[in-house]
């Protein structure tokens, strides 16, 4: 699951022309106590081998952690020479029976020959315990982050997004929520004032461009109303990779054995809008962002609709992201790693900074949307 947190492309996502990274770590649960946040330091290498062995397979003593901070996610080099991905949920976080339904939506997807890279069954079960700690274990996939300048890649990707989609469409999840500007933006907005994690200098700044902000994407998805539930106003809601950014997607070139793109990462599947699975694929300036949404709905449409309604919630999307964000980092700094890799967090200029953001959105979702 290497689409794991990636800090740059983060910093870079919080630009209004490229995209935020905040929905992507979704935590519309209540905080965990700093003993689950801390559980991870009983998380050694003899434990991650020994989970491993639990179910049979055997490491070599080799194992490389990836970048993700929600997760603690291995490769580990088995005695057979093969490699896996083994990944440890962050306590409290998602329920058995959603973790379940991720796994179960990743298994429908590898049926319908959509390639992902779905959790082996080991023992008849995907979801496995082991020291107090559950995990799962994938198959090891290479690739490399798709060069998404190269239209044929992007019209290739637009294909397997449509596939994913009408899997994703063939039933609801009954224990993954939805993307909603009540979990989004209004629950992260109060948390945050609640929990003091904004300087005062900034907290009323901070809290009227949320507010407002929050205000407008309600509007836009289902006026009248002040939770913004997408399925709730005019547009069909549908189970999602949920997290389609560039490095959840990895390429191998077309030449080799599974050429082509495959993606990874289902951790942060939910139901929502087709668009969001496609918008943060975009980069660049407003043209640019036109051209490549038209080439990946070009490919798209070879094998489902793409309702261009959808398009007004490009912006809202991405504001829902970036009131998210900065919940998730406040909530998650008692994990020792957190203020390690994000020093940045929390500082007077961060907060200044989410407000000029926001106020940045409120402009840009007063304007026309991007064209195919």
């Amino acid at each position: 699951m290497p689409g794991f947190f990636c800090v740059p492309w983060l910093k870079m996502a919080v630009t209004r022309r490229a995209h935020n990274g905040g929905m992507h770590d979704n935590d519309d649960y209540p905080p965990s106590s700093p003993q689950q946040e801390h559980a991870y330091a009983a998380l050694t290498p003899d434990v991650v081998l020994d989970a491993l062995a639990s179910v049979g397979l055997w490491g070599d003593g080799r194992l490389n952690p990836l970048s993700s901070y929600e997760n603690r996610v291995y490769q580990v080099w088995l005695e057979d020479g093969s490699k896996v991905v083994c990944k440890f949920y962050r306590p409290g976080r998602w329920s058995d029976a959603a973790i379940a339904e991720e796994h179960q939506f990743s298994q429908q997807l590898a049926d319908a020959e959509v390639p992902v890279v779905a959790p082996l069954q080991l023992g008849g079960h995907s979801l496995l315990q082991h020291a107090g700690f559950r995990f799962s274990v994938s198959p090891w996939r290479g690739g490399r982050q798709p060069d998404l300048d190269d239209w044929e890649v992007l019209e290739w990707v637009g294909r397997f997004l449509a596939r994913i989609h009408t899997v994703g469409e063939a039933q609801p999840f009954a224990h993954r929520p939805s993307i909603n500007a009540q979990d989004f933006a209004r629950e992260p907005h109060d948390w945050l004032m609640a929990h003091g994690a904004i300087p005062p200098g900034q907290r009323t700044a901070w809290s009227d461009a949320c507010r407002r902000a929050t205000d407008k994407i309600c509007e836009i998805i289902d006026p009248g109303s002040a939770t913004g539930h997408f399925a709730a106003g005019s547009f069909r809601s549908l189970r999602l990779h949920g997290d389609c950014h560039p490095g959840n997607v990895l390429w191998v070139p077309p030449e080799h054995q599974g050429g082509g793109p495959h993606f990874v990462d289902l951790d942060d599947t939910r139901s929502g809008p087709a668009v969001q699975d496609l918008w943060m694929l975009l980069s660049g300036d407003r043209m640019q962002q036109s051209t490549q949404l038209s080439t990946l709905v070009e490919g798209y449409e070879q094998f489902r609709p793409f309702d261009r309604r959808e398009l007004v919630l490009i912006e809202p999307l991405r504001t829902l992201r970036l009131i998210h964000y900065s919940a998730w980092l406040a909530r998650r700094f008692d994990d020792p790693i957190f203020p390690i890799h994000f020093p940045w967090f929390g500082s007077e200029a961060y907060w200044q900074e989410q407000t000029q953001l926001l106020q940045a959105q409120l402009i840009a979702m007063d304007e026309p949307p991007l064209y195919v």
